[in-house]
């Protein structure tokens, strides 16, 4: 385990060359991996094992997922199996369900949890909020996670490219004296970049606020006030998108991904500097009471009930695809339309 210097503080990671793919195969040689669930993260991370040589069977409802599972090239019968059937197979059984789903599933599978197995997630909300979700593991099975900071597709596409996706790793119970060599294989065995460590609490925390905050809520919302004021003072759909989105995605984000958002500015004209430098603290000091509000709302468990009772409803999908489909036609994302077929390479 190396000790990397992040901002002048010392953390534990774990890279690929100190815990080659060969020393997980090794630990992992004789592990029946059971992926329960087959939509966001679980192709991702069930292909990538597959592909890196270990033991998977996928478990799935049948419908349209399923069909996307033996598209996959997941047998029915052999590597493809109902969720029960699989968590009974498994030896490591991965709960990549969504949240709601695995409250749901749990009574049914919790049984084929016997003694020396181990319980996987890749999120920490099913375990973290327990008295909300009523997940609690029986005591004699190891309960880990790998947590990806990225989407299932985006593992996948990365795998696939020769890289890997940043991961934390975490061991909230240690039944068998392997649970943490079981975590770090796995980590390696879906294709980790390095892996950091963390807690199932740490992560859930840090995961939701920022999906609510900078990574999805609040970079929306930031670019609809701009594009609403400049289209409230004249400006054109396609002006108002090209200065609010298009040349952030197109043009900034990869300068301050690659060295860091001073050497972006660095790479603007004189005019984007000086006024970056005097609007981001008013900026930080309008948004930071809204993201305590958010961190506290995460901290208390309030998040978390509004999610299990918004996503546990029956209706929950229609009324989600009625809140993207909003979405999707406002004049900002129609205007999004237009501008990529604009763009070079799709011409």
């Amino acid at each position: 385990m190396a000790q990397m210097n992040f901002g002048g503080v010392m953390e534990n990671v774990i890279t690929r060359e100190e815990f080659p793919l060969e020393k997980a195969r090794e630990i992992l040689k004789d592990e029946t991996i059971a992926v329960l669930g087959y939509g966001v993260q679980g192709p991702g991370q069930a292909c990538n094992l597959r592909d890196n040589g270990f033991n998977v069977i996928v478990g799935q409802r049948e419908g349209k997922t399923y069909d996307k599972a033996v598209a996959d090239g997941w047998v029915p019968g052999e590597t493809l199996f109902s969720l029960e059937e699989a968590a009974q197979r498994g030896t490591i059984v991965c709960m990549l369900l969504s949240d709601a789903a695995q409250i749901a599933v749990w009574p049914k599978i919790k049984q084929y949890l016997t003694a020396g197995k181990a319980l996987y997630f890749s999120h920490g909300f099913g375990i973290t909020y327990k008295e909300r979700t009523n997940i609690i593991p029986p005591t004699d099975i190891d309960v880990i996670m790998v947590a990806p900071k990225g989407s299932g597709t985006s593992l996948r596409t990365m795998f696939l490219e020769g890289r890997g996706l940043n991961s934390s790793y975490a061991v909230y119970q240690d039944a068998t004296g392997r649970a943490t060599d079981r975590t770090l294989a796995f980590g390696i065995g879906i294709g980790s970049g390095y892996l950091f460590e963390t807690t199932f609490k740490r992560e859930v925390y840090s995961d939701l606020t920022g999906e609510r905050g900078s990574l999805m809520g609040a970079i929306q919302g930031l670019l609809l006030a701009q594009y609403e004021v400049l289209r409230e003072h004249g400006h054109t759909p396609s002006e108002a998108f090209n200065e609010t989105v298009e040349e952030l995605t197109q043009s900034l984000m990869p300068l301050f991904a690659k060295n860091g958002m001073d050497w972006m500015y660095a790479n603007c004209s004189t005019t984007a500097q000086r006024g970056a430098l005097d609007w981001m603290g008013p900026f930080h000091d309008a948004i930071k009471p809204v993201m305590e509000k958010l961190y506290h709302s995460v901290e208390t468990g309030n998040e978390a009930q509004i999610s299990i009772d918004s996503n546990s409803q029956p209706d929950y999908r229609e009324k989600l695809n009625a809140e993207l489909k909003a979405l999707r036609e406002s004049e900002m994302w129609q205007t999004a339309v237009t501008v990529r077929k604009l763009r070079p390479e799709n011409n």
